[in-house]
């Protein structure tokens, strides 16, 4: 009898404890704010040259969704690159056209840049894909300030730069002079692309680099937006601005002009001005906050590495990694 009642004990104390335990972590969790599911898909791709299968198979065994590639040709030559993409289960979703020199002042560079990015434009709607990824152009050799020093101020309408810092710019005024130049350059070079954009349904994704041109989000997204078309966006690489500023407040700036994106990472140095690119969750990058400022965005489409030196699987796996806000 006496063992029997022990038994009893035991059960209805132990009872007692977990009924407590549960309540206790209960409570806890209501502290807790509740995060909605995150929106939208990160279709995974890589950068390519010319279209190979031997190169493609692996990438598809890795489980990657489809490439970018920087292989700009004639209609005829993307058709058939397409066929090889197509048989492997592979998206071409985007064409690499990279640098141009819209702020050229010599009137038949322009012109050739422009050639080369209609045949860009050609090609992708051939290979499938819909846009391109395009570099206006770059300016560089003078005096500017250090990450950490800018503090622009612009002029909505015109996109002008009217100071980088606060307090004496005249250090800075051929840097100025140089912006303002190439925001000009550009937007009449890209406008004159908008028609065939359309025609052909390719997106000119205008990307974020290291050219020294509209390196905060606010002057970036009024260059973007200063088109007002749906055939012009931002091509956002998360990696390449992390120095200015982190890259959750890029993505929140930008939002919905975000056509598609390149990842890589960024290491800061300890002031936070300078670093290096390593690859994707080896860096400064905060990587749940920026999948966060995406989900925010409703942001759904492709995501592509620009990176190399790992097995691919191990890409793939950091990769899945970020798309699930880890």
């Amino acid at each position: 009898m006496s063992e029997s009642f022990t038994r009893r004990q035991f059960i209805a104390t132990s009872a007692a404890v977990a009924t407590a335990s549960l309540v206790s972590r209960s409570s806890s969790f209501a502290d807790e704010p509740v995060r909605p599911p995150l929106k939208g898909k990160l279709r995974k791709a890589m950068i390519v040259g010319k279209l190979k299968a031997a190169e493609l198979q692996p990438l598809k065994d890795a489980g990657f969704d489809g490439v970018e590639t920087m292989h700009c040709c004639p209609e005829a030559e993307a058709a058939e690159d397409r066929k090889i993409a197509d048989s492997i289960g592979l998206r071409v979703h985007s064409v690499l056209r990279g640098w141009m020199s819209f702020n050229s002042d010599d009137p038949d560079k322009v012109n050739e840049t422009l050639e080369l990015t209609r045949v860009a434009l050609r090609a992708a709607k051939v290979y499938g894909a819909d846009a391109i990824l395009l570099v206006p152009c770059r300016i560089g050799g003078v005096a500017m300030p250090t990450p950490g020093e800018f503090d622009m101020e612009f002029d909505e309408k015109s996109g002008h730069v009217t100071r980088v810092v606060k307090g004496d710019n005249t250090p800075y005024a051929k840097y100025i002079q140089q912006q303002n130049h190439a925001t000009d350059g550009s937007k009449a070079a890209v406008g004159k692309l908008i028609p065939l954009a359309e025609e052909l349904k390719v997106v000119i994704g205008l990307e974020n680099v290291w050219n020294n041109l509209w390196v905060t989000p606010a002057l970036y997204k009024n260059f973007v937006a200063s088109f007002n078309s749906p055939w012009v966006k931002a091509y956002y690489d998360i990696g390449n601005h992390v120095k200015y500023s982190p890259p959750e407040e890029w993505v929140k700036t930008l939002g919905k002009l975000i056509c598609k994106l390149h990842v890589k990472d960024f290491r800061l140095t300890p002031d936070g001005h300078g670093g290096k690119f390593v690859h994707p969750r080896d860096g400064s990058i905060n990587w749940p906050a920026v999948r966060r400022a995406l989900s925010d965005a409703e942001y759904d489409g492709w995501a592509t590495i620009e990176d190399g030196g790992l097995p691919l699987p191990e890409f793939a796996r950091r990769f899945d990694l970020i798309a699930a806000g880890k």
